[in-house]
């Protein structure tokens, strides 16, 4: 049996522990730039490269595919080697997609694109999984926070898009993460990390297999419509905005700070909120939240409405997707290792095709608010899910 390593401990090794978690929250504060530049940028990518909406979804198919396949390797590698390599090589694809994002043809955007969701595959799993079973006491707090320096990293990205937008050098944002990718990438591999064993099974001995398990399904469903909803609000707010603004000025840049710095104040939060309220309960209230914020966005006429819409959207998100990762150690517990390629895949295929449905959508009936019904959908489906999710073992 593949069982979740949980750390031992181990005191003398305490100082190298902290300079892990050091260069791991700052490895996300990077990521979450990486993952969420795609949308901050698909304006000016589309304009470079003269795409519709329903082309320009495939950049985020062939990011979220690149995801995909990165998983497999997280899960291969990790099952074997441990965390250090799929973190390590996770921040090395995302570097070398970064520098290479800027390329003169779409299809050759499309493959920097691959290459960097390979990167975000490969590292986003490792490192969520390891910060879960280094603090199984509280896994929903400690994942929260090391989202929150995703989080941190995502409302950035737009700031920079802004910033060097007027200047005239986008390309700059890309060779700079691509430096600190690699720089960070380079830090991984002198730090040592936990001495790990296996941990007791603690998992039904009464369960007749894995993967009968009804929570099986219910978890993977939520990964997917987490990861495709959050994508595709995130992902197409500036193209949204910028439509509303009639391309005028430079504010529907920073739409999607408003989206990632809402994820970031309720992953801030939610460690605080989770002492008094149960997980599902908490998510529920987010999903609600959410839905009211899409449904605003779809109404507004104007960026501050926008703006409202996304902070309310992003703030419901913010604690849906730790929450998960953590049910899905408390449903299976050892044994969470064996399913948890398969969620974070299955989170990869719901990046890979409802952003893209978005695009499709809105260049089907001919306007971007038809798409965004898309991740609607999603959170109402969520809300059904998580209900599930609460039932008793």
């Amino acid at each position: 049996m593949n069982a979740v390593p949980r750390a031992v401990d181990n005191p003398p090794a305490e100082t190298g522990f902290v300079r892990l978690r050091v260069l791991l929250h700052a490895g996300f504060v990077l990521t979450g730039v990486v993952n969420t530049m795609l949308g901050a940028m698909l304006p000016v990518l589309s304009a470079r490269w003269a795409l519709t909406d329903a082309r320009a979804g495939y950049l985020f198919t062939a990011q979220f595919s690149g995801s995909m396949l990165g998983v497999m390797g997280s899960s291969f590698l990790m099952a074997r080697w441990g965390h250090r390599i799929p973190v390590v090589l996770g921040l090395g694809f995302m570097a070398l997609g970064s520098a290479t994002l800027f390329a003169t043809s779409w299809m050759l955007g499309m493959l920097a694109t691959l290459c960097f969701g390979i990167g975000l595959g490969l590292g986003i799993p490792a490192t969520n999984l390891l910060i879960s079973e280094l603090h199984p006491e509280n896994r929903a707090a400690a994942l929260n926070l090391i989202n929150f320096s995703w989080g941190v990293g995502a409302v950035s990205c737009p700031l920079f898009v802004a910033a060097l937008y007027r200047l005239g050098h986008i390309s700059y944002l890309l060779y700079g993460v691509a430096t600190l990718l690699t720089l960070v990438a380079l830090g991984m591999t002198g730090v040592g990390f936990p001495v790990l064993s296996a941990a007791p099974d603690t998992v039904s001995r009464a369960e007749t297999g894995l993967w009968r398990s009804r929570w099986v399904p219910i978890i993977g469903a939520l990964f997917f419509l987490y990861v495709g909803s959050e994508a595709g609000v995130g992902g197409w707010t500036a193209t949204y905005a910028q439509r509303m603004a009639g391309g005028e000025g430079r504010m529907w840049v920073l739409m999607p700070s408003f989206f990632w710095a809402a994820l970031l104040l309720g992953r801030a939060t939610a460690p605080l909120l989770l002492r008094n309220a149960r997980e599902q309960k908490l998510a529920g209230f987010g999903l609600v939240l959410s839905t009211v914020g899409i449904v605003t966005l779809l109404a507004a006429r104007n960026l501050p409405v926008i703006a409202i819409g996304v902070s309310l959207a992003g703030l419901g998100l913010s604690s849906v997707f730790p929450i998960a990762i953590a049910s899905l150690s408390r449903k299976f517990g050892s044994r969470a290792s064996r399913i948890a390629g398969v969620m974070f895949a299955l989170a990869g295929m719901g990046g890979a095709t409802l952003p893209w449905l978005v695009g499709y959508a809105s260049t089907r009936f001919g306007s971007l608010k038809y798409g965004l019904v898309v991740p609607l959908l999603g959170c109402i489906a969520m809300l059904t899910v998580n209900a599930l999710l609460s039932e008793p073992e």
